[in-house]
């Protein structure tokens, strides 16, 4: 009998159990079912760590138990899904508060990393999983705040919520942040990098914490010694937190036995970096601390650092550090190194960078032993003498070779090859002459040979090697003579400026996005086919001998940016059809024959910044219509036949943007338009937060403009954002002057010349603070000149010549630099410098004066302190000076001058693809970031 009931029982249990098992499955495969309906599947797109995507729910169907589904893990007693991987599975969708995902209360691991929840806000609903240990969405487009129900996750030993690279912005309120990090204490792994915190670091860290990323998250003040204490921690990532600053233990750090990854990158050292750092950890394999503005020498004492593999620092490089054994990657670049490099012990190197210092003497021989290397950065230093292409030839690995900017002449005395998975080759101004070196390198993805000695054709054989792989191609300024005949390869990115290239225009392949190809000798018509390179980005013609019509197809290019024909013989109209779909953000037609009117199909570039029309036949009144460009900063319509008066809009808002106006050498009558300088509000105010001079377009292509300067005509190879300026002389504008013009205080320019402008000059112009050249020459202006124009301290070009002027000339120190000729024609003004007969009459001691222009032909002005000066600071004169010394550059610059300019115009590209060179490192390292 107690046989048969223990059987019973036995049978019951079982039925129970499978009950259990049963039901929760029933329940959950709807819910599954539901959540993988909710979204679309897009195997081919991709996201940083997911090159490929597996989209796993793809195989999710009813003919097999859930459990079994990819990326589902469920308990192998209760049957509940405890497991969720759904990272790289392409899905595509929203994830709202209503979600089946949230019926699975069991879960313990979900992972949505790397997807496309481009529209959703994380739900507050994300608390109802409470049993949650390990919650990834990495990377998957969520936006919004992160709802504080997060930190109800008690049971949370990883968090991952970084959106660094996918774009959208999350924020973190600073009591939530603070309160996740008091509730969730198990957690091991805390990764939020990207997010929006702004906010001081808390002191309570979980004990267990193993990884700390917090990189780009606008962390501000002192981050907390106590966090160098941690026990268990072992990576810590705080970088790119620009106001975070940071006192390492002097003496002891808890954490030593445990650190790997130390890395602060871009954060506010307040001292040196102390001896105890190599001391105590020992353990690191990965330090990062460049950009950090060290003070004082690295220790010595980090060459105990045995164990490190990837070093990235700014400061001097301690002895021995280069030998290391474990080093594989150094980081050294775009410091202030200087002597020379020494030899190289070790033969564990990977990656050298250290390219944008200011390193000397002869590259090391040890650098052939090497045999491990795969990336060379040596650019931008003073590196010297003869280097001979077999210092390269055994480095059979070496895929980046940058040697670009030193004083280094490139030779090959023994006839070799460089290594052919050679995939990166920067030599410009390196004085090679010929490319023979490379005719084993057949897998080059990036060439850059300019600045060199090159002359008549490439060689077939190069053309041939480099089709299949090329994207970047950059032989500008070298004395390349044909390229006809010969197909362009298949690059995105095609750079031929100044050379000597004859005959027609070739064009590329429809893979090109950047053709560059100004400034030689080309002739002919623009061929209408040129309109099939639909993904163009960027097309520079400028400084050639095209003749012919502009093709009408240009305008329905919708990739367009940049399309600059200035300085050719083109005629016929302006293309009169530009679509609204249209990306132009910079046209450029000036000093060519073109007829008929302004299209105002122009008025469909809502991108346009750069307009520049001038040195022309076109026959109109002013484009008002213009003004509805909410982009546009820069006009000039110079020297056509524009006429008639400048009517007044009744829009509110015109020309919001404009920073360079210029009317010059056209028909405009009637007054000066009062309306209009009522518009420019770009010209009001000044942005104080511009600590440095920014230029208009990018690396591969800087805005150029013809501007009157000291009352002669010169082209700007460079824009200036803060060059402002007004140009409305050699008119038929009548009239008084209206004193609204003082309220553009911004104006670096102003040229009122040649015109019938009549009445008094408005006191008000004193407001003009900015002001460096000032020309209201060739007027009928009357009365004195207003005391106030002495306190502008920035005014270097003064011209009131030929008016009705008089009265006392108002003294100062500006006004004391400029010679009787800025007054002659005004026969009754009296003072300093056209006479002695006013009263208070002072010479004032020319060591005061401030103006720097009169100096424009000394060679001393180029020297490098002069430019360090220049380019932090705004002396008087700063646009006009820069503007001359640009304008000496495009007549001829000396190789020492461009180096300065090209290492400014590089540095935003060195820096993003040393990030990505960073990121590549760190894909290496398991791929987090």
């Amino acid at each position: 009998m107690g046989y048969a009931v223990i059987m019973l029982l036995i049978v019951f249990l079982c039925h129970e159990v499978s009950s259990i098992s049963i039901l929760p499955h029933k329940h959950q495969t709807i819910s599954l079912l539901k959540f993988k309906q909710s979204f679309t599947i897009h195997p081919s797109a991709v996201t940083y760590d997911c090159p490929k995507p597996y989209p796993k729910t793809s195989s999710w169907n009813t003919s097999r138990d859930c459990c079994s589904w990819d990326g589902v893990v469920c308990d192998d007693i209760t049957g509940h899904v405890i497991e969720l991987d759904l990272g790289c599975s392409g899905l595509v969708g929203t994830i709202d508060s209503n979600s089946s995902l949230f019926q699975l209360s069991h879960l313990q691991r979900l992972d949505l990393s790397s997807n496309y929840f481009s529209n959703s806000h994380i739900s507050p609903e994300f608390s109802k999983l409470s049993s949650l240990t390990h919650l990834d969405l990495f990377e998957s487009g969520f936006s919004g705040q992160i709802p504080y129900e997060v930190s109800h996750l008690s049971k949370l030993q990883s968090l991952r919520i970084s959106t660094i690279f996918y774009g959208k912005k999350l924020r973190l309120t600073t009591h939530d942040f603070k309160s996740l990090l008091q509730n969730l204490t198990q957690l091991r792994e805390l990764h939020l990098s990207g997010i929006n915190i702004s906010s001081t670091i808390p002191l309570n860290f979980s004990s267990h914490l193993t990884t700390l990323r917090l990189t780009y998250t606008g962390l501000y003040g002192i981050i907390p010694e106590s966090i160098f204490h941690l026990p268990n921690l072992e990576i810590i990532f705080l970088g790119f937190n620009y106001k975070l600053s940071v006192y390492f233990p002097k003496t002891k750090w808890n954490s030593s036995a445990s650190l790997l990854e130390l890395h602060l990158s871009g954060v506010n050292f307040s001292d040196n970096l102390p001896e105890s750092l190599g001391y105590h950890l020992t353990s690191l394999r990965s330090l990062a601390l460049d950009g950090c503005n060290l003070r004082g020498p690295i220790p010595e004492s980090l060459s105990n650092l045995t164990r490190i593999e990837y070093l990235f620092l700014d400061g001097t490089i301690p002895p021995g550090m280069l030998s290391l054994p474990s080093l594989n990657t150094i980081d050294l670049s775009n410091n202030h190194l200087s002597g020379p490099l020494e030899d190289f012990k070790s033969n564990s190197l990977i990656s050298i960078y250290l390219e944008g210092n200011q390193l000397q003497g002869h590259l090391p021989h040890s650098i052939q032993n090497q045999v491990n290397l795969t990336d060379l950065t040596l650019s931008f230093n003073n590196f010297s003498g003869r280097v001979d292409v077999s210092l390269f030839s055994n480095l059979k690995q070496l895929g980046e070779l940058s040697l670009s900017y030193n004083n280094i002449s490139l030779t090959n005395d023994n006839n070799v090859t460089l290594p052919e998975f050679l995939n990166t080759l920067e030599l410009a101004a390196c004085e090679v002459k010929e490319l023979e070196f490379l005719r084993s390198a057949n897998q080059l993805q990036r060439l850059d040979l300019s600045n060199n000695k090159i002359q008549g054709r490439i060689p077939d054989w190069a053309w041939s090697n480099w089709m299949p792989s090329l994207n970047t191609l950059n032989m500008s300024h070298n004395m390349l003579s044909s390229v006809d005949s010969i197909p362009l390869p298949l690059a995105d990115i095609i750079d031929l400026r100044s050379n000597l290239l004859q005959g027609s225009l070739p064009i590329p392949s429809n893979s090109t996005t950047f053709f560059f190809i100004s400034h030689n000798n080309l002739t002919g018509e623009i061929p209408s086919s040129i309109c099939n390179l639909t993904s163009l980005i960027m097309l520079d013609l400028a400084t050639n001998n095209l003749r012919g019509e502009i093709p009408q197809c240009f305008g329905n290019i919708t990739s367009l940016q940049v399309l600059d024909m200035r300085h050719n013989n083109l005629s016929g109209n302006i293309p009169t059809t530009f679509i609204n779909e249209s990306s132009l953000r910079s046209l450029n037609l000036h000093g060519n024959k073109l007829e008929g009117k302004i299209p105002r199909s122009l008025a469909n570039c809502k991108d346009l910044e750069v307009l520049d029309l001038g040195d022309n036949h076109l026959i109109d009144t002013f484009p008002m219509w213009l003004g509805t460009l909410p982009k546009l900063q820069v006009l000039s319509l110079r020297f056509n036949e524009l006429h008639g008066p400048i009517r007044t809009s009744r829009i509110e808002k015109m020309f919001p943007e404009l920073r360079i106006i210029d009317l010059s050498y056209n028909v405009f009558s009637g007054n000066l338009p009062s309306c209009l300088f009522h518009h420019l509000k770009a010209m009001r105010t000044i942005d104080p937060s511009m600590e440095a001079p920014r230029y208009f377009g990018n690396t591969y292509y800087q805005d150029s403009i013809t501007v009157a300067i000291k009352g002669s005509d010169r082209e700007i190879v460079r824009i200036l954002y803060l060059y402002t300026v007004i140009d409305l002389s050699s008119n038929k504008f009548r009239g008084q002057i209206p004193s609204i013009v003082g309220d553009l205080i911004a104006v670096r320019i102003l040229n009122l010349s040649q015109n019938g402008l009549q009445g008094h000059i408005p006191p008000s112009f004193g407001d003009l603070s900015s002001v460096e050249s000032f020309d209201l020459s060739g007027n009928q202006l009357s009365g004195e000149i207003p005391q106030q124009l002495a306190s502008l301290t920035s005014l270097s070009f003064l011209n009131l010549s030929h008016n009705h002027l008089q009265g006392c000339i108002p003294q100062g120190p500006q006004f004391h630099t400029f010679e009787s000729n800025s007054y002659e024609g005004n026969d009754g003004l009296r003072g300093f410098p056209v006479s002695r007969n006013c009263t208070d009459d002072r010479v004032l001691d020319t060591n005061d004066t401030a103006s720097g222009l009169d100096d424009e032909e000394s060679n001393s002005e180029f020297h490098s302190n002069f430019w360090k000066g220049a380019l932090m600071g705004y002396g008087s004169g700063l646009c006009i000076g820069l503007s001359i010394i640009y304008f000496m550059l495009s007549t001829g610059k000396p190789i020492w001058f461009a180096r300065i300019i090209v290492e400014m115009e590089h540095k935003i590209m060195r820096g993003r693809r040393k990030k990505q060179r960073r990121q590549r490192n760190h894909r290496r390292r398991n791929n987090h970031f």
